[in-house]
């Protein structure tokens, strides 16, 4: 082990660990999902719960993620196999989750990227609903394998970008990579805020998002959200944050790098909130219509709401465009790197290979299927449906296993892990650590699962049949299942982690 250990490749300095881990925290997500769950759960309200989330389970399971990774020094399967035995299938139940997730995240990349280039001359015109379905996805109803050229250009430049970052290694590629886009990032989206929070009826749409509904805290659903959309949010629970913490030196402080990561984070939820909530007042004012009606999540927000706010700007409203969807490919690019980093450390710790045979296969294997998949006319409904099974039962799964095995099943490692982090840190964990990992944190997870598993059983997933959604939904969370097992099975390659 030590001479495996020797040769791992490592982070440059602590701030190289920290700027990626905030990489990977930032992407897309916090930019369109955070405003919405925030102005649908009590709005001002919301932040509440957000913040005790953050505190009681985000961060607990943050600190969990880097001491597995740093302490055992591997990817998910190889350090929770080197902390306990019979955990390595839970260790590649969060690789093949990320693995899914980076196959989708480079088709929402890729139309971000195409939507920057719209921007100029806002080549959306009149009715940007029907361009973004019709004319750029070219969507078709029901499942339809027909290649969309555009689509398959650009998701052929997204991967070949991301292969090139991850060919680079921790120092040269994560790093440098987080080291230039996520200053970026930060100056473009806050050039946005500050457009958008001037504009006539900017008022109207903060007040939306900050008022806050106290009644709204009374509801159990508002809680969920809050503790759901932190694990999103932060990374944790599949497999990023464990594989991070193994490229870091001896004596990093685990506690101290969190917390920063956890605040930046945050920080920048809340950033998003104020420009989109801004940007969504500006165009209910110049509609006439509340803000209940423009606002929205995901797609909707990024390619049909704002591109109809940017058109209602005039000439200016490229410069937007430009910083937002700019914006949107930033935050994802250090995403993906970081999500695919995942499997590829898996199978380089597993089989002993090097860094370029791992990200040549595996980054081979994954930007084929995803090319196959995403420039298909049926790009919009595998995104949908694979992003939702992948999510809500793939993350979420794996941070519950990721936790038990420790906390419920194998106490005994609790009194290693807790002083393993107070040795480094700056922050002492405790009893109110051991307490929020063992009872809080789970709990949410498996409550979170359970209503999650019910609405899926009895009403489906959206409108799709059940043949696609068995397919594409189901048949994901079974291949996390085999392929957890699979893997396990296969003996390491001249003893690789012996």
């Amino acid at each position: 082990m030590a001479q495996q250990h020797a040769t791992r490749e490592n982070w440059s300095s602590r701030s190289g660990f920290i700027l990626a881990a905030i990489g990977s925290a930032i992407g897309l997500g916090n930019i369109w999902r955070f405003p919405y769950v925030a102005y649908e759960n009590g709005g001002g309200a919301f932040l509440i719960p957000y913040l005790i989330a953050l505190l009681t389970a985000g961060l607990p399971l943050l600190y969990l993620d880097y001491v597995v990774g740093q302490r055992y020094k591997g990817a998910p399967p190889t350090a929770y196999k080197r902390m306990i035995k019979s955990a390595e299938p839970i260790g590649w139940w969060q690789v093949l989750v990320s693995a899914v997730i980076a196959i989708y995240y480079a088709s929402v990349l890729t139309w971000a990227g195409n939507f920057m280039l719209f921007s100029f001359g806002q080549q959306w015109g009149d009715n940007p609903e029907e361009f973004f379905f019709k004319t750029y996805l070219q969507n078709a109803d029901g499942v339809v394998f027909e290649i969309v050229p555009h689509l398959f250009i650009g998701l052929l430049v997204v991967w070949v970008i991301t292969l090139l970052i991850l060919y680079g290694g921790v120092k040269k590629g994560l790093e440098l990579a987080n080291k230039i886009f996520l200053p970026l990032l930060m100056i473009m989206f806050t050039i946005l805020v500050v457009q958008a929070v001037r504009l006539p009826g900017a008022e109207d749409g903060l007040n939306a998002f900050f008022t806050p509904n106290w009644e709204a805290m009374k509801n159990p659903k508002v809680w969920l959200a809050a503790y759901g959309h932190i694990f999103f949010s932060l990374s944790v629970g599949f497999g990023i944050m464990v594989t991070f913490a193994s490229y870091l030196n001896r004596n990093a402080n685990l506690t101290g790098s969190g917390l920063v990561v956890g605040l930046a984070n945050s920080s920048f939820e809340i950033l998003a909130g104020i420009g989109i909530f801004a940007a969504l007042g500006y165009m209910a004012h110049t509609t006439g219509v509340p803000i209940s009606e423009v606002v929205g999540s995901g797609i909707g927000l990024a390619f049909i709401a704002f591109p109809k706010l940017i058109s209602s700007l005039g000439s200016t409203g490229d410069i937007v465009g430009v910083l937002f969807f700019g914006s949107l490919v930033f935050a994802g690019i250090t995403s993906m790197v970081s999500i695919l980093e995942v499997p590829i450390a898996a199978f380089k710790d597993k089989f002993g290979w090097s860094r370029h045979k791992s990200v040549t296969i595996i980054g081979g294997v994954c930007s084929i299927i995803s090319i196959i998949l995403f420039s298909s006319k049926s790009a919009i409904t595998f995104v949908d449906i694979i992003d939702n099974f992948a999510n809500n039962i793939g993350i979420v799964v794996g941070a519950i296993l990721s936790i038990t095995w420790i906390t419920w099943f194998n106490r005994q490692l609790i009194p290693k892990l807790v002083n393993h982090i107070n040795e480094i840190s700056s922050l002492k964990v405790g009893k109110l650590w051991i307490f929020m990992l063992t009872i809080i944190t789970p709990l949410s997870l498996i409550i979170s699962l359970v209503l999650t598993l019910k609405s899926l059983l009895t009403e489906g997933y959206g409108d799709y049949s059940m043949m696609t959604q068995l397919i594409y939904g189901w048949g994901i969370v079974a291949l996390f299942v085999i392929g957890s097992f699979l893997f396990t099975s296969i003996k390491n390659k001249n003893g690789a982690l012996k």
